[in-house]
């Protein structure tokens, strides 16, 4: 049975919150204070927790950021009508949403609905991770590599969710993928899924493909149109190269995550939307908050849950994987047969792919147009000095990858290095077998 904290010192309405909850199928516990509440959660993580803003001994936001050390809880607060500020700050801090007292129990049960569809949704993914685990692939995304299990791992975990979610990693990594993925294991799945490249927009007209315009608004506007926030109603909106959208137009997206509102360009109406944000960059957002380019309220508001994808050289056995995948899809097409040699697969798996899984897969293509019935390594012109024997002992990090994604990959990566075993594993880390317990439990390991 699905789990349930509130933590609430009202002890009059909370029986009957306790009672709403129980008959939507979850076994309710109670905490009347921030201790006592965090007391409870040194027992057993809840699936859902209803918090209360203000307690007697402090905030009900205090609890938030323990509880997403949890991806998989879902959090809702409780505040007063004259609070509506605190609401949203829990929704910056990582909250799936708020309920204002005298709470509607209409609106709880959908909440609690919602939450019920998010517990049997994240059950169906695991089931399917278990079986896509042995494949070598998850959706879209192929690979059976280390690096990108975390990466499934991630998804299985924030898709059911409604979080913002940035996605960060190398040009040709297949960021725009792993979004799509998000998509498919969420509940927006049948809704619209609409993609934006901000740096394939001109700077002067990136406002009207956000928001739409009125016709007549600005030169060329000829007729009225919608932009993607509209187009996405009730899906899932993915903003690549988020880092280019320009300054002055941040603070318009930051309007909308937090209101869900917004006007067209040459508009005075006040049109409300409904979707989940993936955001994208190929740039370390920090740097980018420091050097100017990125507001620092609109990337604590993107990076509530974020997702590294590794570059291609850091997966290993991954690159045989794609390969052959590209060259099952050339055949297809063209109702062929053709075949990799051993030194063609050699070749590649020797190669650093500086352009990742998208300079592999014209290299797959290419190859394919030159050979005939097998693909030997003259029909793999790759450049010899790019190419260099592996080492099982490096593992390169791209300058600017967050510190936090440096620490996930050196730990998975001595994890698979050592065979699986967590205490050589610990040693070799120079860390206590706990902490490195602790560190997989955060990674969903």
């Amino acid at each position: 049975m699905a789990q349930a904290l509130i933590v609430d010192d009202d002890h009059s309405g909370l029986s009957g919150l306790v009672e709403w909850v129980r008959e939507e199928d979850f076994e309710a516990r109670q905490a009347g204070s921030l201790a006592e509440a965090r007391k409870s959660l040194e027992s057993l993580v809840p699936d859902l927790a209803l918090i209360d803003i203000q307690l007697p001994d402090g905030s009900g936001l205090d609890l938030i950021p323990s509880l997403r050390e949890h991806p998989d809880v879902e959090i809702i607060v409780i505040t007063g009508h004259g609070s509506i500020d605190s609401a949203i700050r829990a929704l910056k801090l990582g909250a799936s949403d708020y309920l204002t007292k005298p709470i509607d129990l209409t609106r709880l049960e959908r909440v609690l609905h919602g939450v019920r569809k998010t517990l049997v949704l994240r059950d169906e993914i695991q089931e399917l991770r278990g079986e896509l685990r042995r494949l070598g692939r998850f959706g879209l995304l192929i690979g059976a590599s280390t690096p990108m299990q975390e990466v499934y791992d991630l998804i299985s975990k924030v898709g059911p969710t409604q979080s913002t979610v940035l996605v960060v990693g190398e040009t040709g990594v297949g960021k725009e993928l792993v979004a799509q993925m998000v998509h498919r294991v969420s509940r927006r799945r049948h809704k619209p899924f609409v993609a934006l490249n901000c740096t394939a927009v001109p700077a002067t007209l990136i406002e009207s493909e956000l928001f739409g315009h009125e016709k007549g608004s600005f030169t060329g506007a000829e007729r009225r149109r919608r932009g993607v926030f509209e187009q996405a109603a009730g899906g899932t909106l993915f903003l690549d190269e988020i880092l280019e959208m320009p300054v002055e137009l941040q603070a318009k997206l930051l309007r909308v995550l937090e209101t869900g509102e917004f006007q067209k360009v040459g508009g005075e109406e006040t049109l409300r939307t409904d979707v989940r944000i993936i955001a994208a960059t190929n740039r370390d957002p920090e740097t980018a908050v420091r050097d100017g380019k990125l507001r620092e309220d609109l990337h604590y508001r993107l990076n509530v849950f974020p997702i590294f994808v590794p570059p291609l050289r850091d997966r290993g056995e991954d690159v045989e994987l794609l390969a052959r995948h590209f060259l099952e899809q050339q055949n297809e097409e063209s109702g062929a047969a053709k075949r990799f040699s051993e030194g063609a697969l050699d070749k590649l798996r020797l190669h650093r792919f500086s352009g990742n899984v998208r300079e592999l897969r014209n290299v797959v293509e290419r190859a394919f147009i030159l050979a005939g019935e097998r693909i030997d390594t003259l029909h793999v012109p790759l450049d010899v000095a790019a190419t260099r024997p592996p080492d099982a002992n490096r593992l390169e990090i791209p300058i600017g990858t967050p510190l936090e994604n440096v620490e996930r990959q050196v730990i998975l990566s001595t994890l698979d290095k050592v065979g699986g075993r967590r205490k050589d594993a610990a040693e070799v880390l120079g860390i206590s077998a706990k902490t490195l317990y602790n560190r997989l439990k955060k990674y969903g390991v």
